[in-house]
């Protein structure tokens, strides 16, 4: 984790930096030891306001949080607890999500080889098997814009089951949603 500093309106004690560094680390123990989350931390002090603005970006994280109080190491304190409560939810969402992902991963893919004179028998020629990205359908008919598929079988997000979204012939979306 990249963490920095900035400063408004006070010159920062050593004591001060350590202290906020240690308290950010410690969110690393439920990000894991990724060193592509880049946090950006604002210090300022107005009168007796001492505020704190706490940014955490890297890969599908985005939180922020900001406080302020009369000292800065409560302040620090305030915002690390707020941004603790996030990333818990982040996590906990998504280990929730591939717990799910994983179990319904058994989901196969068949393509048929049609016969060309009617009344030969059809048969399965293939089999594929894949785990459907969970994705709500918005995103789904991005993905299928953007690959450009026929249709696209994903987790859907909102009601955790799957879905297929497919392409119309007047160029409209329609998405099959299977109740079980």
């Amino acid at each position: 984790m990249h963490i920095s500093f900035t400063f408004k309106n006070f010159e920062p004690s050593e004591h001060l930096r350590k202290y906020a560094r240690r308290r950010l680390e410690k969110l690393g123990r439920f990000l894991g030891k990724n060193p592509a989350l880049d946090t950006q931390v604002l210090m300022t002090v107005d009168k007796f306001r001492q505020k704190v603005e706490v940014q955490i970006a890297g890969e599908g994280l985005a939180v922020s949080a900001s406080e302020s109080s009369e000292d800065m190491y409560a302040t620090i304190d305030l915002v690390l607890d707020k941004l603790e409560a996030q990333v818990k939810k982040y996590v906990s969402r998504t280990k929730e999500v591939h717990r799910k992902a994983r179990n319904n991963a058994d989901i196969g893919v068949y393509t048929y080889d049609m016969a060309e004179e009617a009344g030969e028998d059809r048969s399965i020629t293939d089999r594929d098997h894949f785990s459907p990205k969970p994705m709500d359908p918005e995103e789904a008919a991005l993905q299928l814009e953007a690959k450009g598929f026929e249709f696209l079988v994903f987790l859907n997000s909102e009601n955790e089951r799957v879905n297929v979204i497919y392409r119309r012939k007047d160029n409209n979306y329609g998405m099959i949603d299977p109740i079980i």
